[in-house]
């Protein structure tokens, strides 16, 4: 399934390659990293994929480690760290990300997009590679304007339980661009959307709400929801977000730019939860649970930029994209 996915990202990124490039992925055994990862691998990158394991997996590499072209190194990006080998490219993904790990590592979280940040900005400026930095919707925070522009300078409470992956992202950002100014350092920055898809971890702190509602619904366990339900956010396959990302780093006249990537149809949590009960067939009850603090109300990306300058939009059907995750999951039991 995962391969049929990756040759559909290949073929929709047409004359886009990173053929005889070195790649250095942070996170790279991630979610997004990992698929990253294996695309570069499969368009004949040298790819050398960094993860501490703190959250990646390293099965989700483990199947690329007999290619000539990749490289595992397992360290942690906010420790410093040295590449003898010229790096065309570095693409920073490492950062734990799920709202349930807020409260259990913000100390990782922070570290990882401000320090890590700073050393992968570090490793770029000595190879003059070109730099993407993964930051997030929720740089935005409880957005005030719907759908959200990348002009929109965010709502967020500093100081709350998401303030340190919301204020380290930001931080990031800024350090990006610092970067770009004092050393003329060509650096992107996509504003990346809630995704799912295979890979997508759902046990514990690390289960996001896709992955948590299936393994709920496929072992007929309530559907634990936050707040009413009524809650909207924004759901990208993640083919569509693959080939975004790629797009935006290979595109010449990028430097600087910064770019939502994401779906642009709002869902509401309750109907993702309606959606994957009918798709599985699941008996499932709905659990609704108080909502945690300065969760955002809506979450929905204005895209036009990503129209405009990459070419991109979002092409795979919220309810086909859920139909292969699902299947994906059924495959793991």
């Amino acid at each position: 399934m995962i391969e049929r996915d990756i040759k559909e990202i290949i073929r929709n990124l047409g004359d886009i390659s990173f053929e005889d490039k070195t790649v250095l992925v942070t996170g790279g055994a991630g979610f997004l990293g990992s698929w990253l990862c294996e695309v570069l691998v499969r368009q004949n990158a040298k790819v050398i994929c960094l993860d501490n394991l703190a959250s990646g997996l390293e099965s989700n590499v483990s199947h690329l480690m007999h290619e000539e072209n990749f490289k595992f190194v397992k360290h942690d990006i906010s420790q410093p760290i040295l590449f003898d080998e010229k790096i065309d490219v570095v693409m920073h993904l490492a950062s734990r990300a799920s709202p349930l790990e807020f409260d259990k590592f913000p100390i990782q979280i922070i570290k990882a997009n401000t320090l890590g940040t700073w050393i992968a900005l570090g490793i770029a400026k000595k190879h003059r590679a070109r730099f993407l930095f993964t930051s997030t919707s929720e740089v935005y925070g409880d957005a005030e304007v719907i759908p959200t522009p990348e002009t929109y300078n965010g709502n967020v409470n500093p100081i709350g339980v998401r303030g340190c992956y919301d204020e380290a992202k930001r931080a990031g950002e800024a350090t990006c661009m610092a970067y770009m100014r004092q050393h003329d350092l060509d650096v992107r920055i996509a504003r990346i959307f809630n995704t799912y898809g295979p890979r997508m971890r759902a046990d514990g702190v690390y289960g996001r709400v896709v992955p948590r509602f299936i393994k709920q619904a496929l072992n007929n366990e309530p559907l634990t929801i936050f707040g009413d339900g009524k809650q909207t956010r924004s759901f990208c396959y993640v083919t569509d977000q693959i080939e975004g990302l790629l797009r935006l780093t290979w595109f010449e006249e990028g430097k600087g730019e910064v770019v939502n990537v994401g779906n642009p149809i709002e869902v509401s949590v309750i109907k993702l939860a309606e959606t994957i009960k009918k798709i599985t067939n699941s008996d499932s009850p709905l659990e609704f649970h108080p909502l945690p603090a300065d969760d955002p109300k809506r979450r929905c990306p204005d895209i036009m930029r990503a129209k405009k300058i990459l070419k991109w939009e979002p092409k795979v059907e919220f309810e086909n994209g859920l139909k292969k995750t699902i299947d994906w999951f059924k495959s793991l039991l």
